[in-house]
Protein backbone atom coordinates (compact mmCIF):
# COMPACT_ATOMS: atom_id res chain seq x y z
CA UNK A 1 0.00 0.00 0.00
CA UNK A 2 2.89 2.11 0.70
CA UNK A 3 4.18 1.92 -2.51
CA UNK A 4 1.26 2.73 -4.37
CA UNK A 5 0.82 6.07 -2.28
CA UNK A 6 3.79 7.13 -3.14
CA UNK A 7 3.06 6.75 -6.63
CA UNK A 8 -0.35 8.63 -6.29
CA UNK A 9 1.38 11.22 -4.42
CA UNK A 10 4.27 12.11 -6.69
CA UNK A 11 1.51 11.46 -9.71
CA UNK A 12 -0.89 14.77 -7.98
CA UNK A 13 2.60 16.46 -7.89
CA UNK A 14 3.45 16.22 -11.28
CA UNK A 15 2.28 18.28 -13.97
CA UNK A 16 3.86 17.11 -17.17
CA UNK A 17 2.05 14.19 -18.92
CA UNK A 18 5.21 12.42 -20.11
CA UNK A 19 6.48 12.73 -16.35
CA UNK A 20 3.35 11.13 -14.95
CA UNK A 21 4.00 8.23 -17.85
CA UNK A 22 7.44 7.42 -16.87
CA UNK A 23 6.14 7.14 -13.08
CA UNK A 24 3.45 4.97 -14.05
CA UNK A 25 5.12 2.74 -15.99
CA UNK A 26 7.94 2.46 -13.64
CA UNK A 27 5.35 1.57 -10.97
CA UNK A 28 4.25 -1.32 -13.39
CA UNK A 29 8.02 -2.57 -13.66
CA UNK A 30 8.96 -2.68 -10.21
CA UNK A 31 5.63 -3.92 -8.65
CA UNK A 32 4.86 -7.54 -8.79
CA UNK A 33 1.65 -8.91 -9.34
CA UNK A 34 -1.05 -8.96 -8.44
CA UNK A 35 -0.96 -5.26 -6.74
CA UNK A 36 0.43 -3.40 -9.93
CA UNK A 37 -2.70 -5.07 -11.70
CA UNK A 38 -5.15 -3.67 -8.55
CA UNK A 39 -3.16 -0.31 -9.07
CA UNK A 40 -3.69 -0.18 -12.69
CA UNK A 41 -7.75 -0.56 -12.20
CA UNK A 42 -7.51 2.23 -8.99
CA UNK A 43 -6.38 4.27 -12.10
CA UNK A 44 -8.91 3.55 -15.03
CA UNK A 45 -11.97 3.46 -12.03
CA UNK A 46 -12.36 -0.39 -12.89
CA UNK A 47 -12.81 -0.41 -8.89
CA UNK A 48 -15.85 -0.08 -6.93
CA UNK A 49 -17.02 -1.21 -3.09
CA UNK A 50 -20.52 -2.01 -2.39
CA UNK A 51 -20.08 -0.78 1.07
CA UNK A 52 -17.84 2.14 0.31
CA UNK A 53 -19.65 5.86 0.41
CA UNK A 54 -18.36 9.05 1.76
CA UNK A 55 -21.05 9.12 4.80
CA UNK A 56 -18.82 6.15 6.48
CA UNK A 57 -15.73 8.05 6.11
CA UNK A 58 -17.36 11.26 8.06
CA UNK A 59 -18.97 8.94 10.87
CA UNK A 60 -15.55 7.47 11.70
CA UNK A 61 -13.25 11.04 11.74
CA UNK A 62 -16.43 12.56 13.67
CA UNK A 63 -15.91 9.93 15.78
CA UNK A 64 -12.23 10.84 16.45
CA UNK A 65 -12.43 14.64 15.95
CA UNK A 66 -14.46 17.52 17.17
CA UNK A 67 -17.22 18.07 14.25
CA UNK A 68 -17.14 21.87 13.96
CA UNK A 69 -13.48 21.38 13.55
CA UNK A 70 -13.92 18.61 10.46
CA UNK A 71 -16.68 20.85 8.92
CA UNK A 72 -14.19 23.58 9.14
CA UNK A 73 -10.94 22.38 7.84
CA UNK A 74 -13.03 20.11 4.93
CA UNK A 75 -14.60 23.80 3.69
CA UNK A 76 -11.14 25.15 3.28
CA UNK A 77 -9.20 22.20 2.32
CA UNK A 78 -12.41 20.84 0.14
CA UNK A 79 -11.36 17.26 -0.17
CA UNK A 80 -12.67 14.97 2.08
CA UNK A 81 -9.72 12.33 1.97
CA UNK A 82 -7.21 15.12 1.92
CA UNK A 83 -8.80 16.51 4.85
CA UNK A 84 -9.66 13.00 7.04
CA UNK A 85 -5.83 11.94 6.05
CA UNK A 86 -4.54 15.29 7.60
CA UNK A 87 -6.61 14.87 10.71
CA UNK A 88 -7.29 11.30 11.53
CA UNK A 89 -5.65 10.95 15.10
CA UNK A 90 -4.12 7.76 16.04
CA UNK A 91 -6.03 5.75 18.69
CA UNK A 92 -4.41 6.95 22.17
CA UNK A 93 -3.62 3.35 23.57
CA UNK A 94 -4.01 0.08 21.76
CA UNK A 95 -6.65 -1.10 24.15
CA UNK A 96 -8.39 1.60 22.49
CA UNK A 97 -7.89 0.77 18.72
CA UNK A 98 -10.78 -0.94 17.08
CA UNK A 99 -10.49 -4.07 16.06
CA UNK A 100 -10.33 -5.96 13.13
CA UNK A 101 -9.85 -8.66 11.07
CA UNK A 102 -6.30 -9.97 10.93
CA UNK A 103 -4.87 -9.11 7.44
CA UNK A 104 -4.70 -12.50 5.09
CA UNK A 105 -0.74 -12.49 5.29
CA UNK A 106 -0.79 -12.42 8.59
CA UNK A 107 1.99 -10.45 9.45
CA UNK A 108 2.13 -7.91 12.26
CA UNK A 109 -0.26 -4.99 13.00
CA UNK A 110 3.31 -2.60 12.91
CA UNK A 111 2.95 -3.55 9.34
CA UNK A 112 1.15 -1.64 6.35
CA UNK A 113 -1.33 -4.29 4.06
CA UNK A 114 -0.51 -4.39 0.88
CA UNK A 115 -2.50 -3.11 -2.01
CA UNK A 116 -3.64 -6.19 -2.96
CA UNK A 117 -4.99 -6.63 0.64
CA UNK A 118 -6.92 -3.84 0.98
CA UNK A 119 -9.07 -4.50 -2.87
CA UNK A 120 -9.74 -7.79 -1.89
CA UNK A 121 -10.74 -7.14 1.77
CA UNK A 122 -12.62 -4.36 0.55
CA UNK A 123 -14.50 -6.61 -1.62
CA UNK A 124 -15.86 -9.61 0.44
CA UNK A 125 -16.10 -7.82 4.11
CA UNK A 126 -19.93 -7.18 5.13
CA UNK A 127 -21.34 -3.59 5.86
CA UNK A 128 -20.62 -4.17 9.63
CA UNK A 129 -17.51 -5.05 9.81
CA UNK A 130 -15.98 -2.20 7.44
CA UNK A 131 -15.96 0.75 9.99
CA UNK A 132 -13.98 -1.51 12.20
CA UNK A 133 -11.27 -2.46 9.13
CA UNK A 134 -11.39 1.39 7.78
CA UNK A 135 -10.34 2.85 11.30
CA UNK A 136 -7.75 -0.26 11.69
CA UNK A 137 -5.91 0.87 8.13
CA UNK A 138 -6.02 4.47 8.96
CA UNK A 139 -4.37 3.68 12.20
CA UNK A 140 -1.80 1.76 10.26
CA UNK A 141 -0.61 4.03 7.82
CA UNK A 142 1.04 7.26 7.78
CA UNK A 143 -0.96 10.25 6.21
CA UNK A 144 0.20 10.06 2.68
CA UNK A 145 -1.19 6.40 2.98
CA UNK A 146 -4.17 7.39 4.78
CA UNK A 147 -4.85 9.71 1.70
CA UNK A 148 -4.12 7.05 -1.11
CA UNK A 149 -6.76 4.64 1.11
CA UNK A 150 -9.69 6.58 0.70
CA UNK A 151 -8.86 7.71 -2.46
CA UNK A 152 -9.28 4.30 -3.70
CA UNK A 153 -12.19 3.63 -1.21
CA UNK A 154 -14.27 6.87 -2.56
CA UNK A 155 -13.03 6.04 -6.32
CA UNK A 156 -12.19 10.17 -6.73
CA UNK A 157 -8.13 10.19 -7.65
CA UNK A 158 -8.27 13.65 -8.63
CA UNK A 159 -4.61 13.48 -9.78
CA UNK A 160 -4.36 14.64 -13.02
CA UNK A 161 -4.77 10.67 -14.40
CA UNK A 162 -6.89 9.83 -16.72
CA UNK A 163 -7.87 5.89 -17.63
CA UNK A 164 -6.39 6.42 -21.19
CA UNK A 165 -3.61 7.64 -19.64
CA UNK A 166 -3.25 4.61 -17.52
CA UNK A 167 -3.62 2.26 -19.98
CA UNK A 168 -0.74 4.22 -22.35
CA UNK A 169 1.13 3.93 -19.61
CA UNK A 170 0.85 0.09 -19.31
CA UNK A 171 0.81 -0.12 -23.11
CA UNK A 172 4.89 1.49 -22.85
CA UNK A 173 5.39 -1.65 -20.28
CA UNK A 174 5.37 -3.93 -23.29
CA UNK A 175 6.26 -1.48 -26.40
CA UNK A 176 2.40 -2.25 -27.22
CA UNK A 177 0.16 0.37 -29.10
CA UNK A 178 -2.40 1.91 -26.62
CA UNK A 179 -5.04 1.58 -28.87
CA UNK A 180 -4.35 -2.52 -28.70
CA UNK A 181 -4.88 -2.69 -25.34
CA UNK A 182 -8.47 -0.45 -25.65
CA UNK A 183 -9.64 -3.01 -28.28
CA UNK A 184 -9.05 -6.38 -25.98
CA UNK A 185 -9.96 -4.01 -22.42
CA UNK A 186 -13.68 -5.12 -22.07
CA UNK A 187 -12.82 -8.39 -21.63
CA UNK A 188 -10.47 -7.69 -19.37
CA UNK A 189 -10.14 -8.15 -14.95
CA UNK A 190 -8.79 -7.14 -12.60
CA UNK A 191 -5.80 -7.45 -11.66
CA UNK A 192 -4.92 -8.22 -15.12
CA UNK A 193 -3.09 -11.07 -14.58
CA UNK A 194 -3.41 -12.57 -18.86
CA UNK A 195 -2.81 -8.37 -20.25
CA UNK A 196 0.98 -8.63 -17.89
CA UNK A 197 1.36 -11.59 -19.32
CA UNK A 198 0.89 -10.61 -22.66
CA UNK A 199 2.93 -6.92 -22.53
CA UNK A 200 6.01 -9.02 -20.72
CA UNK A 201 6.01 -11.76 -23.26
CA UNK A 202 4.74 -14.22 -21.19
CA UNK A 203 1.56 -15.03 -23.14
CA UNK A 204 -0.15 -14.59 -26.20
CA UNK A 205 -2.92 -11.44 -26.41
CA UNK A 206 -5.94 -11.66 -24.23
CA UNK A 207 -8.84 -12.62 -26.56
CA UNK A 208 -12.41 -10.95 -25.18
CA UNK A 209 -15.29 -13.95 -25.13
CA UNK A 210 -18.38 -12.26 -24.19
CA UNK A 211 -20.70 -12.44 -26.93
CA UNK A 212 -21.71 -9.18 -26.46
CA UNK A 213 -19.23 -6.60 -24.84
CA UNK A 214 -18.78 -3.28 -24.65
CA UNK A 215 -16.05 -1.13 -26.82
CA UNK A 216 -14.94 2.00 -25.74
CA UNK A 217 -16.79 5.16 -27.33
CA UNK A 218 -14.59 7.51 -29.98
CA UNK A 219 -15.84 11.54 -28.87
CA UNK A 220 -15.28 14.27 -30.68
CA UNK A 221 -13.78 17.78 -30.08
CA UNK A 222 -15.85 20.74 -30.28
CA UNK A 223 -14.48 22.92 -33.20
CA UNK A 224 -13.85 26.65 -33.37
CA UNK A 225 -14.26 28.85 -36.00
CA UNK A 226 -10.60 28.91 -37.00
CA UNK A 227 -10.62 25.40 -37.13
CA UNK A 228 -12.53 25.64 -40.61
CA UNK A 229 -9.83 27.10 -41.93
CA UNK A 230 -7.31 24.41 -42.04
CA UNK A 231 -10.11 21.84 -42.81
CA UNK A 232 -10.54 20.75 -46.41
CA UNK A 233 -14.45 20.21 -46.14
CA UNK A 234 -14.31 17.80 -49.16
CA UNK A 235 -12.49 15.18 -46.13
CA UNK A 236 -15.47 14.97 -44.05
CA UNK A 237 -19.21 13.75 -44.11
CA UNK A 238 -21.57 15.59 -41.98
CA UNK A 239 -24.80 14.11 -39.60
CA UNK A 240 -27.15 15.49 -37.08
CA UNK A 241 -26.01 15.37 -33.40
CA UNK A 242 -29.13 14.47 -32.07
CA UNK A 243 -30.20 15.15 -28.37
CA UNK A 244 -30.73 12.07 -26.65
CA UNK A 245 -28.51 10.06 -25.08
CA UNK A 246 -25.32 8.34 -26.26
CA UNK A 247 -25.28 4.50 -26.08
CA UNK A 248 -23.86 1.72 -27.76
CA UNK A 249 -26.39 -1.42 -28.95
CA UNK A 250 -25.03 -4.91 -28.72
CA UNK A 251 -26.09 -8.16 -30.00
CA UNK A 252 -24.21 -11.67 -30.33
CA UNK A 253 -25.05 -15.42 -29.09
CA UNK A 254 -23.09 -17.59 -26.90
CA UNK A 255 -23.39 -21.66 -26.92
CA UNK A 256 -27.41 -21.78 -26.75
CA UNK A 257 -28.79 -17.95 -27.02
CA UNK A 258 -29.09 -14.72 -28.44
CA UNK A 259 -27.44 -12.00 -25.97
CA UNK A 260 -28.41 -8.30 -26.43
CA UNK A 261 -27.03 -5.55 -24.58
CA UNK A 262 -27.41 -1.89 -24.06
CA UNK A 263 -24.47 0.13 -22.58
CA UNK A 264 -24.05 4.52 -21.54
CA UNK A 265 -20.85 5.69 -23.52
CA UNK A 266 -19.12 4.33 -20.17
CA UNK A 267 -19.63 1.19 -20.54
CA UNK A 268 -22.41 0.87 -17.90
CA UNK A 269 -25.32 -1.97 -19.11
CA UNK A 270 -27.81 -0.08 -19.18
CA UNK A 271 -30.51 -2.86 -20.60
CA UNK A 272 -32.53 -3.30 -17.93
CA UNK A 273 -34.13 0.26 -18.49
CA UNK A 274 -34.74 -0.21 -22.02
CA UNK A 275 -36.52 -4.12 -22.20
CA UNK A 276 -38.95 -3.05 -25.10
CA UNK A 277 -35.38 -2.11 -27.25
CA UNK A 278 -33.74 -5.50 -26.45
CA UNK A 279 -36.14 -7.86 -28.75
CA UNK A 280 -34.91 -5.73 -31.69
CA UNK A 281 -31.22 -6.34 -31.60
CA UNK A 282 -31.79 -9.62 -33.89
CA UNK A 283 -29.08 -9.24 -35.95
CA UNK A 284 -25.16 -9.69 -33.57
CA UNK A 285 -23.36 -6.59 -34.59
CA UNK A 286 -23.20 -3.14 -32.49
CA UNK A 287 -24.43 -0.13 -32.98
CA UNK A 288 -23.09 3.06 -32.03
CA UNK A 289 -26.28 5.58 -31.64
CA UNK A 290 -28.60 7.60 -30.23
CA UNK A 291 -31.22 6.75 -28.18
CA UNK A 292 -34.19 8.77 -27.97
CA UNK A 293 -38.11 9.43 -27.94
CA UNK A 294 -40.16 8.53 -31.46
CA UNK A 295 -43.98 9.71 -31.27
CA UNK A 296 -45.54 8.99 -34.82
CA UNK A 297 -42.42 9.33 -36.66
CA UNK A 298 -41.45 12.19 -35.05
CA UNK A 299 -38.33 12.68 -32.35
CA UNK A 300 -39.19 13.80 -28.90
CA UNK A 301 -36.89 16.45 -27.02
CA UNK A 302 -34.71 15.86 -24.53
CA UNK A 303 -36.92 16.89 -21.70
CA UNK A 304 -39.65 13.78 -22.59
CA UNK A 305 -36.67 11.36 -22.41
CA UNK A 306 -35.93 12.17 -19.27
CA UNK A 307 -39.28 10.64 -18.28
CA UNK A 308 -37.51 6.73 -19.21
CA UNK A 309 -33.77 7.58 -17.40
CA UNK A 310 -33.34 6.09 -14.57
CA UNK A 311 -36.48 4.29 -13.59
CA UNK A 312 -36.81 1.40 -11.35
CA UNK A 313 -39.73 -0.10 -12.90
CA UNK A 314 -40.43 -0.06 -16.65
CA UNK A 315 -44.16 -0.91 -16.63
CA UNK A 316 -45.83 -0.69 -19.76
CA UNK A 317 -47.75 1.98 -19.34
CA UNK A 318 -43.85 3.69 -19.47
CA UNK A 319 -42.86 1.65 -22.51
CA UNK A 320 -46.47 2.36 -24.31
CA UNK A 321 -46.31 6.82 -23.80
CA UNK A 322 -42.38 6.75 -24.56
CA UNK A 323 -41.50 4.56 -27.13
CA UNK A 324 -38.04 4.06 -27.22
CA UNK A 325 -35.56 4.59 -30.38
CA UNK A 326 -32.13 3.89 -31.19
CA UNK A 327 -30.87 5.99 -34.31
CA UNK A 328 -27.45 4.65 -35.84
CA UNK A 329 -24.42 6.52 -36.03
CA UNK A 330 -22.06 3.85 -36.48
CA UNK A 331 -21.09 0.01 -36.96
CA UNK A 332 -18.16 -0.94 -34.75
CA UNK A 333 -19.09 -4.88 -35.67
CA UNK A 334 -20.92 -6.96 -37.80
CA UNK A 335 -21.47 -10.60 -36.83
CA UNK A 336 -17.77 -11.39 -35.56
CA UNK A 337 -15.88 -8.94 -38.09
CA UNK A 338 -14.29 -5.87 -36.02
CA UNK A 339 -14.84 -2.77 -38.15
CA UNK A 340 -13.01 -0.33 -36.09
CA UNK A 341 -10.28 -0.04 -38.06
CA UNK A 342 -12.08 0.51 -41.35
CA UNK A 343 -11.73 4.43 -43.22
CA UNK A 344 -15.46 5.68 -41.32
CA UNK A 345 -16.90 6.05 -44.68
CA UNK A 346 -16.72 2.11 -45.28
CA UNK A 347 -18.28 1.77 -41.59
CA UNK A 348 -21.07 3.87 -42.59
CA UNK A 349 -21.63 1.59 -45.87
CA UNK A 350 -21.91 -1.25 -43.72
CA UNK A 351 -23.97 0.09 -41.23
CA UNK A 352 -26.53 1.32 -44.16
CA UNK A 353 -26.95 -2.61 -45.03
CA UNK A 354 -26.74 -3.95 -41.59
CA UNK A 355 -29.73 -1.22 -40.26
CA UNK A 356 -31.98 -2.76 -43.91
CA UNK A 357 -31.34 -5.92 -43.25
CA UNK A 358 -32.85 -5.06 -39.76
CA UNK A 359 -35.68 -3.77 -40.62
CA UNK A 360 -37.10 -2.70 -37.91
CA UNK A 361 -39.11 0.58 -36.77
CA UNK A 362 -37.16 0.98 -33.44
CA UNK A 363 -34.12 1.71 -35.21
CA UNK A 364 -33.03 3.71 -37.75
CA UNK A 365 -30.10 5.48 -39.80
CA UNK A 366 -28.56 8.95 -38.66
CA UNK A 367 -29.21 11.01 -41.82
CA UNK A 368 -26.02 12.38 -43.16
CA UNK A 369 -26.37 16.28 -44.25
CA UNK A 370 -25.01 16.68 -47.95
CA UNK A 371 -23.01 19.38 -48.34
CA UNK A 372 -19.69 21.29 -50.59
CA UNK A 373 -18.50 23.63 -48.79
CA UNK A 374 -18.17 25.13 -45.28
CA UNK A 375 -21.01 27.86 -45.66
CA UNK A 376 -23.44 24.79 -46.39
CA UNK A 377 -23.35 23.25 -43.03
CA UNK A 378 -23.18 26.89 -41.51
CA UNK A 379 -26.42 27.19 -42.99
CA UNK A 380 -27.58 24.19 -41.80
CA UNK A 381 -26.69 24.31 -38.79
CA UNK A 382 -28.26 27.06 -38.15
CA UNK A 383 -31.98 26.01 -39.91
CA UNK A 384 -31.42 21.65 -39.55
CA UNK A 385 -35.03 21.70 -40.57
CA UNK A 386 -34.39 23.00 -44.24
CA UNK A 387 -31.21 21.32 -44.21
CA UNK A 388 -33.36 17.70 -44.40
CA UNK A 389 -34.19 17.20 -40.57
CA UNK A 390 -37.48 18.16 -41.10
CA UNK A 391 -39.91 17.71 -38.37
CA UNK A 392 -37.44 16.28 -36.18
CA UNK A 393 -35.20 19.65 -36.40
CA UNK A 394 -36.06 20.61 -32.72
CA UNK A 395 -34.36 17.62 -31.37
CA UNK A 396 -31.06 18.01 -33.37
CA UNK A 397 -28.50 19.19 -30.63
CA UNK A 398 -26.19 20.49 -33.62
CA UNK A 399 -23.80 19.12 -36.14
CA UNK A 400 -21.14 16.00 -36.66
CA UNK A 401 -18.40 16.23 -38.92
CA UNK A 402 -16.40 12.95 -39.38
CA UNK A 403 -12.92 12.23 -41.85
CA UNK A 404 -14.39 10.04 -44.03
CA UNK A 405 -10.98 8.11 -43.21
CA UNK A 406 -10.98 7.67 -39.61
CA UNK A 407 -10.70 4.56 -37.60
CA UNK A 408 -13.02 4.35 -34.65
CA UNK A 409 -10.53 5.41 -32.14
CA UNK A 410 -11.05 5.01 -28.08
CA UNK A 411 -11.05 8.32 -26.31
CA UNK A 412 -10.59 12.00 -28.28
CA UNK A 413 -8.29 11.90 -30.98
CA UNK A 414 -7.43 15.09 -32.18
CA UNK A 415 -8.60 16.06 -35.71
CA UNK A 416 -11.15 13.00 -36.47
CA UNK A 417 -14.33 13.58 -35.12
CA UNK A 418 -15.86 17.53 -34.35
CA UNK A 419 -18.92 18.19 -32.80
CA UNK A 420 -20.79 22.11 -33.54
CA UNK A 421 -23.21 22.39 -31.62
CA UNK A 422 -26.77 25.07 -32.42
CA UNK A 423 -25.98 28.34 -30.44
CA UNK A 424 -27.40 27.60 -26.87
CA UNK A 425 -30.15 29.96 -25.04
CA UNK A 426 -29.06 32.62 -23.45
CA UNK A 427 -30.54 35.06 -20.08
CA UNK A 428 -29.09 37.35 -18.10
CA UNK A 429 -29.31 36.31 -14.30
CA UNK A 430 -28.59 37.87 -11.18
CA UNK A 431 -26.27 36.18 -8.41
CA UNK A 432 -28.00 35.57 -4.96
CA UNK A 433 -25.61 33.15 -3.73
CA UNK A 434 -22.23 31.73 -3.65
CA UNK A 435 -19.95 28.60 -2.25
CA UNK A 436 -16.93 27.55 -2.01
CA UNK A 437 -15.86 24.72 -4.24
CA UNK A 438 -13.82 21.35 -4.00
CA UNK A 439 -10.38 20.69 -4.79
CA UNK A 440 -8.73 23.49 -6.64
CA UNK A 441 -11.26 25.78 -6.35
CA UNK A 442 -11.80 25.52 -2.24
CA UNK A 443 -10.15 28.69 -1.77
CA UNK A 444 -12.61 30.54 -4.13
CA UNK A 445 -16.30 30.96 -4.22
CA UNK A 446 -17.21 29.14 -7.38
CA UNK A 447 -20.53 27.46 -7.44
CA UNK A 448 -23.49 29.92 -7.85
CA UNK A 449 -27.38 30.17 -7.50
CA UNK A 450 -28.22 32.79 -9.96
CA UNK A 451 -32.30 34.20 -10.66
CA UNK A 452 -34.69 36.13 -12.46
CA UNK A 453 -37.20 38.87 -11.65
CA UNK A 454 -40.54 38.05 -10.91
CA UNK A 455 -43.79 39.43 -9.85
CA UNK A 456 -44.11 38.76 -6.14
CA UNK A 457 -46.51 39.82 -2.65
CA UNK A 458 -44.25 42.74 -2.02
CA UNK A 459 -43.42 43.83 -6.02
CA UNK A 460 -40.82 42.82 -7.90
CA UNK A 461 -38.20 40.19 -6.56
CA UNK A 462 -35.88 37.39 -7.36
CA UNK A 463 -36.40 33.79 -7.55
CA UNK A 464 -33.52 31.07 -8.23
CA UNK A 465 -33.66 29.60 -11.57
CA UNK A 466 -30.40 27.81 -11.45
CA UNK A 467 -26.98 26.83 -10.28
CA UNK A 468 -23.61 26.70 -12.50
CA UNK A 469 -20.17 26.05 -11.39
CA UNK A 470 -18.15 26.59 -14.66
CA UNK A 471 -18.00 28.31 -17.89
CA UNK A 472 -15.81 31.49 -16.79
CA UNK A 473 -12.30 31.84 -17.21
CA UNK A 474 -9.34 31.59 -14.61
CA UNK A 475 -9.32 35.48 -14.07
CA UNK A 476 -13.37 35.78 -14.29
CA UNK A 477 -13.18 33.19 -11.23
CA UNK A 478 -11.07 35.61 -9.50
CA UNK A 479 -12.95 38.78 -10.07
CA UNK A 480 -16.69 37.27 -9.06
CA UNK A 481 -14.82 35.66 -5.87
CA UNK A 482 -13.41 39.07 -5.06
CA UNK A 483 -17.03 40.67 -5.69
CA UNK A 484 -19.08 37.43 -3.45
CA UNK A 485 -16.30 38.51 -0.43
CA UNK A 486 -16.42 42.41 -0.93
CA UNK A 487 -20.71 42.02 -0.75
CA UNK A 488 -21.26 39.02 1.41
CA UNK A 489 -24.53 40.18 3.74
CA UNK A 490 -25.01 37.17 5.15
CA UNK A 491 -23.38 33.26 5.99
CA UNK A 492 -24.99 30.47 5.95
CA UNK A 493 -22.06 27.90 6.52
CA UNK A 494 -20.18 27.14 3.47
CA UNK A 495 -23.13 29.39 1.42
CA UNK A 496 -22.64 33.24 1.18
CA UNK A 497 -25.91 35.23 0.36
CA UNK A 498 -24.82 38.01 -2.48
CA UNK A 499 -26.23 41.43 -2.58
CA UNK A 500 -28.90 41.67 -5.55
CA UNK A 501 -30.77 44.65 -5.03
CA UNK A 502 -32.10 46.27 -8.10
CA UNK A 503 -29.17 48.68 -8.69
CA UNK A 504 -26.41 46.52 -6.87
CA UNK A 505 -25.30 43.12 -7.55
CA UNK A 506 -23.47 40.82 -10.54
CA UNK A 507 -25.67 40.10 -13.64
CA UNK A 508 -24.34 36.75 -15.49
CA UNK A 509 -25.04 35.99 -18.62
CA UNK A 510 -25.92 32.23 -18.72
CA UNK A 511 -26.32 29.91 -21.34
CA UNK A 512 -28.21 26.96 -21.10
CA UNK A 513 -29.40 23.90 -23.45
CA UNK A 514 -33.08 23.46 -22.44
CA UNK A 515 -35.62 23.94 -19.80
CA UNK A 516 -38.31 21.65 -18.40
CA UNK A 517 -40.91 21.83 -15.95
CA UNK A 518 -40.05 21.13 -12.34
CA UNK A 519 -42.07 21.02 -9.07
CA UNK A 520 -38.46 21.02 -7.13
CA UNK A 521 -37.69 24.38 -8.08
CA UNK A 522 -39.42 27.31 -6.56
CA UNK A 523 -39.61 29.05 -10.16
CA UNK A 524 -41.32 26.05 -11.32
CA UNK A 525 -38.55 25.52 -14.27
CA UNK A 526 -35.02 23.56 -14.61
CA UNK A 527 -32.32 24.61 -17.25
CA UNK A 528 -30.74 22.32 -18.64
CA UNK A 529 -26.72 22.36 -18.67
CA UNK A 530 -26.41 26.12 -17.34
CA UNK A 531 -22.51 27.91 -17.08
CA UNK A 532 -21.63 30.92 -16.88
CA UNK A 533 -20.95 32.68 -20.18
CA UNK A 534 -20.50 36.41 -19.33
CA UNK A 535 -20.04 38.60 -16.68
CA UNK A 536 -22.07 41.69 -17.26
CA UNK A 537 -20.72 44.47 -15.58
CA UNK A 538 -22.44 47.00 -17.49
CA UNK A 539 -26.03 45.96 -16.28
CA UNK A 540 -27.65 46.56 -13.07
CA UNK A 541 -29.55 44.18 -12.03
CA UNK A 542 -32.61 45.54 -12.24
CA UNK A 543 -32.21 45.01 -16.80
CA UNK A 544 -31.97 41.22 -15.72
CA UNK A 545 -34.12 38.99 -17.73
CA UNK A 546 -37.55 38.23 -15.98
CA UNK A 547 -39.27 34.89 -15.55
CA UNK A 548 -41.92 35.50 -18.13
CA UNK A 549 -39.08 34.89 -20.56
CA UNK A 550 -38.13 31.84 -19.45
CA UNK A 551 -41.88 30.53 -19.30
CA UNK A 552 -42.63 31.54 -22.82
CA UNK A 553 -38.92 29.88 -23.91
CA UNK A 554 -40.95 26.72 -22.27
CA UNK A 555 -43.91 26.89 -23.75
CA UNK A 556 -42.32 27.34 -27.62
CA UNK A 557 -40.09 24.26 -26.94
CA UNK A 558 -43.15 22.12 -25.21
CA UNK A 559 -45.27 22.96 -27.87
CA UNK A 560 -42.17 22.18 -30.67
CA UNK A 561 -42.09 18.51 -28.68
CA UNK A 562 -46.12 18.03 -28.72
CA UNK A 563 -46.90 18.82 -32.41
Amino acid sequence: MNRFAALLDRLAYEPGRNNKLRLITQYFRDVPNPDRGYALAALTGALSFKHAKAGLIRDLIAARTDPVLFALSYDYVGDLSETVALMWPKAPSPQNQLQAPSPASGRGEEQSPTLTEVVTTLQTLGKTELPGQLAHWLDQLDETGRWALLKLLTGAMRIGVSARLAKTAAAALGNKDPHDIELIWPGLAPPYLDLFAWLEGRAAQPVNCDPAPFRPVMLAHAIETDDFATLDAADFIAEWKWDGIRVQAVSGRDAHNNVARLYSRTGEDISAGFPDLLPSLRLAGTIDGELLVLREGRVQSFNVLQQRLNRKTVTPKLTKEYPIHLRAYDLLADGENDLRTLPFAERRARLEAFIARLDDPRIDLSPTIPFADWATITAARADPAQAGAGDDADAVEGIMLKRRDAAYLPGRPKGQWWKWKRDPHIIDAVLMYAQRGHGKRSSYYSDYTFGVWTDGESGEQLVPVGKAYFGFTDEELIQIDRFVRRNTTEKFGPVRHVVHEPDQGLVLEVAFEGLQRSARHKSGVAMRFPRISRLRWDKPPREADRLETLERMLKTESGASAS
